[in-house]
C-alpha cells in the first residue's frame, strides 16, 4: 500500500533531526552521556514529591522530563507532557501523600497521556501506595479501595508498578500487571547499625500483631530478640488497650512499622515499653504520614528519635519536630528503575542497599 509523502514535510523532519543531533553534540554534558548509556528512558515527576524525583534522576544521571501540571478554575487537573515519549520507556514518580486524591488523579492522567502518545512502556513509581490500608472487607458494605486503585492504574495504561513497603503484600495480587514491592528493611538495618551504639543489646518491637513478620525478619538479621504489642481497637485510629508480649527490661527498644498516621499507636506503645523497663525507645517507620495531632504526640512522647524514609516529603514536619530523622531511599528506587530498564533482576534490592 503506497503513501504519498510531502517532500517539504520530509525535509523539515530531516532538518529537525539533524538539529537535534547538533544540539546533543554541543551539550556534551553528563546527562547527555548518561542518556547515551541508558537510551530510550524518560523520567517524569508528579507534583506530590518533586525532591525525591530529582534525587532519583540525579542518581541515574538523567534530566527530569518536562511536564506542566495545572488546575482549571473548577479544580480539574490538566497535564501536558512537554517532550516526545514515542517508543520510550517512561517512569512516572508520584507518591500517595499530600492531596492524595488530586495526586492520584494526576498520576492516572500522566500515565494515560504517555500511553496514548505511543510510549513503549509506562511504569508508575509509587513510593507510598494510596489507599493501601483499605485492602480487605473487614465489615459488611466496606469497600476494597486498594483494589479499585489497582484497577484504575491498569485501565489508565500502566504496564508496571514499583512501590515500597505495601501495607499488605497481597495488594500485589490486585494487579494483573507486574508489581515490584521494594523493602526499606536494608536501609533500616544500615541506619540501626550506624546510629544506635547499643544495637546489639536491643529488642525489635512490633506495635501490632500485623507487623510481626516484618519485625522477626529485622530481628533475625540483627541477631537480636523481638517482642510485639497486642492492641485492641474500639474504632479506627483509637486504641483501647495494649499488652506487651516479650521482654524489653534494661534494653533499647526499637519500634518498627510500615506507616504512622496519627501516631496514637506508636506513642501508646512507647509509653508501654518505658513502663516495662526499656532504657531508650526509637521508632522506625517507612511512611511517615503524620496527620492530625501526630507531631504534638511525638513531641510529648519519650522517643529518642522517630526515623522515617523520604517516600513522603518530611521537610515541614522536621522543622516542627526535632525528633524526626529521615533515611533517604532514592537510591533504592533509582536502582530499581535502572535494573527494570535494563531487564535485570530486582531481588538484589530486597537484602542490599545500593552503594
Amino acid at each position: 500500500m503506497w503513501r504519498r509523502v510531502d517532500p517539504s514535510a520530509a525535509a523539515g523532519r530531516g532538518a529537525r533531526r539533524s538539529g537535534e543531533q547538533e544540539e546533543g553534540k554541543e551539550e556534551g554534558s553528563a546527562p547527555a552521556a548518561a542518556a547515551a548509556a541508558m537510551p530510550n528512558i524518560k523520567i517524569f515527576s508528579g507534583s506530590s514529591h518533586q525532591d525525591l524525583s530529582q534525587k532519583i534522576a540525579d542518581r541515574l544521571g538523567l534530566e527530569l522530563g518536562k511536564v506542566v501540571t495545572k488546575k482549571f478554575s473548577n479544580q480539574e487537573t490538566c497535564v501536558e507532557i512537554g517532550e516526545s515519549v514515542r517508543g520510550e520507556d517512561v517512569y512516572i514518580v508520584q507518591s500517595g501523600c499530600g492531596e492524595i486524591n488530586d495526586n492520584l488523579m494526576e498520576l492516572l492522567i500522566m500515565i494515560n497521556a504517555c500511553k496514548i502518545a505511543s510510549a513503549s512502556r509506562v511504569t508508575a513509581v509509587i513510593p507510598c501506595f494510596p489507599y493501601a490500608r483499605q485492602d480487605k472487607k473487614d465489615k459488611s458494605r466496606a469497600p476494597i479501595s486498594a483494589k479499585l486503585v489497582a484497577n484504575m492504574l491498569s485501565v489508565a495504561g500502566a504496564d508496571h508498578i514499583i512501590t515500597m513497603d505495601l501495607h499488605a503484600s497481597q495488594i500485589q495480587g490486585f494487579f494483573d500487571i507486574p508489581v515490584d514491592n521494594l523493602y526499606a528493611e536494608p536501609a533500616v538495618l544500615k541506619w540501626i547499625k550506624e546510629n544506635i551504639p547499643e544495637w546489639k543489646n536491643c529488642t525489635i518491637v512490633s506495635p501490632d500483631a500485623g507487623g510481626a513478620k516484618r519485625v522477626t525478619s529485622i530481628a533475625d538479621r540483627l541477631n537480636v530478640d523481638f517482642a510485639l504489642i497486642h492492641k485492641e481497637r474500639k474504632k479506627a485510629n483509637e486504641v483501647d488497650r495494649m499488652v506487651l508480649v516479650g521482654d524489653v527490661k534494661d534494653r533499647v527498644a526499637i519500634l518498627v512499622d510500615d506507616m504512622a498516621d496519627t501516631c496514637g499507636t506508636i506513642c501508646h506503645a512507647a509509653d508501654k515499653l518505658v513502663s516495662a523497663g526499656a532504657t531508650k525507645v526509637y521508632a522506625i517507620l517507612t511512611h511517615g504520614i503524620f496527620s492530625g495531632p501526630a507531631i504534638s504526640r511525638i513531641n510529648n512522647a519519650c522517643f529518642e528519635a522517630v526515623v522515617v524514609t523520604n517516600t513522603i516529603p518530611q521537610e515541614d514536619k522536621m522543622k516542627q519536630c526535632p525528633k524526626i530523622q529521615v533515611i533517604d531511599i532514592s537510591m533504592i528506587l533509582a536502582e530499581a528503575i535502572r535494573r527494570t530498564h535494563n531487564g535485570e533482576s530486582v531481588s538484589y534490592l530486597f537484602s542490599h542497599v545500593p552503594l
